[in-house]
């Protein structure tokens, strides 16, 4: 299933992506009778009972086809204020260095252990939102990233089992600011700036990526191709890095874990071609079978 969150008259809804078109998961779920989540961080807090509810409603309504279902349970993307694909997580951890060419190209050793750093959720942005530069720096870079989001509680986990608490996937992009996060040895500042964590457009669930560590994924800057890369090229694979988080924390339903940036990005390139992201450009990150995240950056006025 492919998920999206939208803002409607100042509450956050669910959106499903189906055969027949998307549909308000809470409109189609009161024209069918069924129950359902009202939005995805309760769907995610309901486990595997959730994600059957909106199996069921996504079934009845291909079987009843667009003219079976009241016109207002069709949305069009195009109409749509996004939200978060994960709105609310509590953890956001991102994995640092974890692909070998970008180790290579900013001049880092490859890592013996993962490189585990986290954002807050004020760095949460949408698809399609505007992303402000801080005025505070001058160097923000993009990054995209496979995210993975958590489905169940776990804790100390063999690799072997680790996907199987994984309720989907999504695009994102670590926006980086280069200049503060070089600025001291921990990262957290350069990283967790207002919007410089976009996630979307859709939450989709794993049993549609059947592999997540081989997935084709890659950036653009106003159309130009930056980055253009594999999953395979990531040090720690997925299921390793679930693994290694649940040995030091515990990972609760909506944590949402960024697993690294191919090679590409700014800070990778010669010091006299480096040109970072300025007011208009937009970046989108594509990672396979999980559709395109795009951005506009604008100043901080």
């Amino acid at each position: 299933m492919k998920i999206l969150a939208y803002r409607e008259n100042d509450l956050v809804r669910m959106g499903l992506l189906t055969e027949i078109g998307l549909l308000s998961v809470q409109r189609t779920a009161g024209a069918l009778g069924l129950e359902a989540p009202a939005h995805i961080t309760a769907l995610l807090s309901l486990g595997k009972r959730g994600q059957e509810q909106l199996s069921m409603l996504q079934s009845q309504a291909e079987r009843l086809g667009i003219n079976g279902l009241p016109p207002a349970c069709l949305l069009r993307e195009e109409d749509l204020v996004f939200e978060p694909c994960v709105p609310n997580p509590g953890k956001i951890l991102c994995i640092g260095l974890n692909y070998r060419k970008h180790a290579v190209e900013t001049g880092a050793d490859i890592p013996e252990t993962p490189v585990v750093f986290g954002k807050f959720n004020n760095a949460l942005a949408a698809h399609d939102q505007d992303v402000v530069l801080p005025a505070a720096s001058r160097m923000v870079d993009y990054e995209a990233e496979l995210a993975i989001v958590m489905g169940q509680r776990t804790r100390n986990v063999s690799r072997e089992e680790a996907l199987s608490g994984v309720f989907g996937y999504c695009c994102a992009n670590d926006l980086s600011a280069r200049d503060l996060q070089k600025r001291t040895s921990q990262w957290l500042l350069g990283k967790t700036c207002e919007g410089f964590s976009p996630l979307g457009p859709y939450l989709v669930t794993a049993d549609e990526v059947p592999d997540p560590n081989a997935l084709a994924i890659g950036s653009r800057v106003n159309g130009e191709v930056r980055q253009n890369s594999s999953t395979r090229d990531m040090i720690f694979a997925c299921d390793e890095i679930i693994s290694y988080l649940s040995r030091h924390m515990t990972l609760e339903p909506g944590d949402v874990i960024l697993t690294g940036t191919p090679e590409g990005v700014v800070f990778g390139m010669p010091e006299a071609d480096r040109v970072y992201l300025t007011h208009g450009d937009v970046v989108t990150v594509e990672v396979e079978g999980l559709g395109v995240l795009r951005n506009r950056m604008v100043e901080d006025r």
